[in-house]
């Protein structure tokens, strides 16, 4: 790329980045004092981001609520919501926008060029010119509003950040994360909450809104990030003529402070909500937090991702085993948090008394102080260095582009420092130098001068309390009571005609006209060819190996899958317990601590999972397996075998402090996912009422495994000699060379050996004789209410629309997005104010509707009712209609890395999955009509009649609603 033609920008920085094998330029936009930066490399997956400095004054969450209504309507583009319009008709691979304690992105993806400028487009529109100004209606529906039907029904406050808050706020660990922050740091913008806090959002003015956006949302405090393949001259020519030379620079003040060094570590104690039923002993966050230098030392900042795996997240790690020794808490948590100016370490300890602070924060010193004194142990430290050099250099980050990824980490440095954007994008050279200063002492210094002779730190104590959150709901009752009550009849009736006002807007028909204006891609953009399976089978005796032929720049992907087909119900759901246990207790040549720094020292680690593969032909016909996968160079298989070897054959399994350590920390972290992804634990349990796939999730890592979980650790001393026996019962029962398959991502230079050495290991396997068994699936539409303290709710409605007769057609993905950007988005987010709403229909037959963070139970059970209905008067034109097949393909047409590719042909095999089959539900797809989507309105309501639901939410919204369900019980 040559600059000098663009004479609109001056470039400031321009330099190869081996590392991320990219050419980055720094570039400032004359008129407007733009930042601009290019990554130019040939990854065709394309990426846009434009962000803003957006320090917050306060905790009323609006740099949030702006994040939220800029993308609501803008000069060009004057649709109520143009970026649902864009997802309906856009091939993108990414397409978001997030708040941070400290900045504001708008980040976009996609490998279609055409589509990638239309993106572009949109969001920059959006961020300079949205109808925030005219239409304050975008605030109230966005932030939030007094709601008020009619004069005498109760007020209310509705948005989607507030809801979206109030169910952040519901969660221990998110209250504990956003203590710690603003404990830190009280004199900076992260001494306030940026998201939020539901008790301060209701003090946001319009005007304030508005104020916010004017001040920040300028080119001179923009940040403008182009990733990838594309014609950057172009590009910077474009967005120069369109947006920035609109503007003339000016002086923005939004750089962030340094909180000065606190004197000495300050204590703050706070409360959270705990539901009636829950403990309230034991039951307490302990945390210790300390501030280590800045963000851009990123010697310091990678020395200490490895410091958190060496003294805390690997398992036997020393911070984390003293703690557990000492019965402080059951379950130790902590983490590096390098994403802000100032990063800092926390060490937590969960399910604790308060009573133990003083030996939590004692015992932590005392570990410390004897590793600074004796020496850390190096081969953690080289597995930490190792671990974290092999995810970088993969660069897999699963769904998310990897130029997203990078995109996000270049911020670490350039929002603070203008003059180091790319240092965290050249890491290689730092794992070199961290491996030579390794066993010089220099993370012994660490230790002493951040963790220990520092006093800028916290001390975070979270105490439960029963109640809690019925009284604050209580509180806020009163509130808007009296607050209504001070009002004139005139006021009243002033607020039930905005409530009207709003609703009308949000109701309110987009003209044609407005719609066209959203650019969108031709169906003929779009290819007509399918996704590529890599099946081959080969065999090693009777054993079954699937070779996903892929190139994978050397690294070997490797899962050996065993079928658990002879394992009787009664034993199903410990298969979740041995899971959890293997490779994370001691075996006959390590500790587990030595096991798992080996291996990561050598490899990109090893895992147990289970999956259920479902046979897209027969519903019925399920096969559950219980796999073990590693990722490693292909010189280091036959060490990845050996270490299979060792966790399979000679573990031991009858350590009872370390099983209850592991039982203890299961408990812990599924009260956190079940709460905290309620939409999730709601779909699945709900559809584990009548699905084989959904029954046996349920068991092994769902509310039922849960509830198997609690048991054991509540009874732990009655109950562990019959988990010991269960577990050795099941070892024999799985890990037998007639249940393997072996699935294996590489070329034909990688595959070279593997058969010797499975060869190897089916010769340890168990073949003495075992008791066979079956799982008995237990279906009934139990239809429970989940009682937990949050405020808001998930309400999930399942059922299968194969038992009605009907089949399974591509243009079911069609009605998944109109549903997810339509009907559903408009009801439940948009006038219903829950922060989200997802629906699904499976190739088995299984289908859902479920909402997220939602303030309603009741409503939103009668809005799924209704969908049937929606979709039978269902109408779009051509145009329209094309939008929605362009969206649903993007679903499709994800670019998938080789480690995805291979997994998504296993799955393609046991599913009985063909190409001819993924292409026939593209031509679905393609060649859907209005009517395709209208007869679906039989399938949705075949699911809706079987009436069964599945709700986690509020005690108190579900005890309002109780004659709804068959059940109702707790939770946790």
């Amino acid at each position: 790329m040559q600059i000098e033609k663009i004479p609109e920008y001056e470039l400031l920085q321009e330099e190869m980045i081996a590392d991320i094998h990219s050419r980055g330029y720094l570039l400032k936009h004359r008129k407007s004092g733009a930042r601009v930066m290019l990554l130019e490399n040939d990854d065709e997956n394309k990426v846009f981001n434009i962000a803003f400095r957006t320090p917050p004054a306060d905790s009323t969450g609006v740099a949030h609520i702006l994040e939220h209504s800029v993308l609501c309507g803008s000069k060009h583009f004057p649709l109520k919501d143009p970026f649902v319009e864009l997802v309906k008709g856009s091939l993108n691979t990414f397409l978001n926008a997030m708040t941070y304690p400290d900045k504001t992105m708008y980040p976009e993806a996609s490998c279609n060029d055409q589509d990638f400028q239309n993106l572009m487009h949109v969001y920059l529109d959006a961020v300079f010119f949205p109808n925030i100004y005219e239409k304050e209606e975008i605030f109230r529906q966005e932030g939030w509003s007094y709601q008020l039907e009619n004069p005498e029904d109760p007020l209310r406050y509705n948005g989607v950040v507030y809801n979206e808050m109030k169910g952040a706020f519901s969660s221990p660990e998110e209250v504990l994360d956003r203590a710690i922050l603003n404990s830190l740091f009280p004199d900076t913008p992260y001494g306030v909450e940026s998201g939020g806090d539901p008790a301060d959002i209701p003090n946001l003015k319009y005007s304030e809104f508005l104020g916010f956006h004017s001040r920040y949302y300028h080119p001179s405090n923009s940040y403008i990030y182009l990733y990838g393949k594309m014609d950057m001259e172009e590009k910077l020519r474009w967005m120069d003529r369109e947006y920035l030379s609109k503007y003339d620079a000016m002086p923005v003040t939004s750089q962030i402070p340094k909180q000065p060094a606190f004197s000495q570590v300050k204590e703050v104690v706070l409360e959270y909500p705990v539901a009636e039923n829950e403990p309230e002993e034991e039951n307490t966050y302990l945390s210790y937090n300390v501030v280590v230098g800045d963000s851009l030392d990123v010697e310091l900042c990678v020395a200490f991702s490895v410091l958190d795996y060496v003294l805390l997240s690997a398992p036997g790690a020393p911070l984390k085993q003293a703690l557990l020794d000492e019965k402080i808490g059951k379950d130790i948590m902590g983490s590096y948090d390098d994403g802000i100016y100032q990063p800092f370490f926390s060490v937590i300890a969960k399910n604790a008394r308060p009573e133990q602070k003083d030996r939590f924060l004692a015992l932590i010193r005392e570990t410390l102080e004897k590793i600074s004194q004796t020496g850390i142990d190096q081969k953690a430290v080289a597995a930490g260095i190792n671990s974290m050099e092999f995810r970088f250099r993969e660069a897999d980050y699963a769904s998310y582009p990897k130029g997203l990824m990078y995109g996000i980490d270049v911020f670490d440095s350039w929002l603070y420092d203008d003059e180091k954007p790319f240092v965290h994008l050249e890491q290689l050279k730092i794992f070199e130098l961290l491996k030579e200063k390794a066993g010089q002492g220099y993370f012994e210094a660490l230790i002493r001068t951040y963790l220990l002779d520092n006093t800028h730190a916290s001390v975070v104590i979270v105490n439960p309390k029963r109640g809690l959150a019925a009284a604050r709901e209580k509180a806020l009752e009163e509130k808007l009571e009296a607050y209504k009550a001070s009002l004139t009849s005139a006021e009243i009736e002033e607020l039930v005609k905005k409530t009207h006002r709003l609703t009308e807007y949000q109701e309110g028909e987009e003209s044609p006209e407005a719609l066209k204006c959203i650019p969108m891609l031709k169906r003929s953009d779009i290819s007509r060819e399918g996704t590529k399976i890599y099946n081959t089978e080969k065999y090693v005796g009777d054993t079954l190996v699937l070779h996903h032929n892929i190139y994978t720049n050397g690294i070997g992907y490797l899962t050996l899958l065993f079928d658990t087909k002879d394992v009787p119900s009664h034993l199903v759901p410990y298969m979740g317990i041995l899971k959890s246990v293997l490779g994370f207790v001691d075996t006959e040549h390590y500790s587990y601590g030595e096991l798992f720094n080996e291996i990561n020292a050598n490899t990109g680690g090893i895992s147990c999972g289970l999956q259920v593969f479902g046979n897209t032909k027969d519903r019925y016909d399920t096969k559950n397996m219980f796999g073990v996968r590693s990722k490693a160079l292909y010189s280091k298989l036959p060490f990845v075998f050996s270490m299979i070897e060792e966790i399979l054959f000679t573990s031991r399994l009858r350590d009872e402090k370390r099983l209850y350590e592991i039982i203890a920390k299961l408990k812990s972290r599924l009260q956190m996912s079940l709460a905290s992804a309620g939409h999730s634990s709601a779909m699945l349990r709900a559809i584990s009422y009548f699905s084989r796939t959904a029954y046996f999730q349920d068991q092994i890592g769902g509310i039922a495994f849960y509830d198997l979980i609690d048991t054991i650790e509540k009874n732990f001393e009655q109950v562990k000699e019959d988990v010991f026996s269960k577990l050795e019962q099941l070892m024999q029962m799985i890990f037998r060379p007639e249940h393997l398959v072996v699935s294996y991502t590489a070329d034909e230079a990688g595959y070279e050996g593997i058969e010797a050495l499975i060869a190897g290991l089916k010769e340890g396997l168990y073949t003495q004789p075992v008791e066979k068994g079956a799982l008995k699936y237990d279906f009934r539409p139990k239809n429970e209410g989940f009682k937990t303290s949050g405020q808001v709710q998930y309400v999930a409605s399942a059922g299968n629309f194969e038992e009605a007769g009907y089949h399974y057609t591509g243009a079911l993905r069609i009605l998944k997005v109109i549903l997810s950007y339509e009907y559903l988005w408009t009801n439940i987010r948009v006038k219903g104010g829950a922060y989200g709403c997802m629906s699904g229909f499976r190739r088995s037959g299984d289908g859902f509707l479920v909402s997220y963070r939602d303030p309603h139970l009741k409503n939103t059970l009668k809005i799924f009712s209704e969908t049937p209905a929606f979709i039978r008067s269902f109408q779009a034109d051509e145009r329209e209609m094309t939008k929605y097949i362009i969206g649903t393909i993007s679903e499709l047409d994800v670019p998938m890395n080789p480690s995805t590719k291979g997994a998504m042909s296993l799955n393609a095999y046991f599913g009985k999955l063909t190409e001819e089959d993924i292409l026939t539900e593209r031509e679905e797809i393609l060649n859907a009509s209005v009517e395709d989507i209208q007869r679906l309105g039989d399938i949705v309501e075949a699911i809706m009649n079987q009436n069964i639901i599945c709700v986690i939410g509020g005690e108190g919204k579900i005890e309002e609603n109780k004659e709804l369900f068959k059940e109702v019980k707790p939770l946790f």
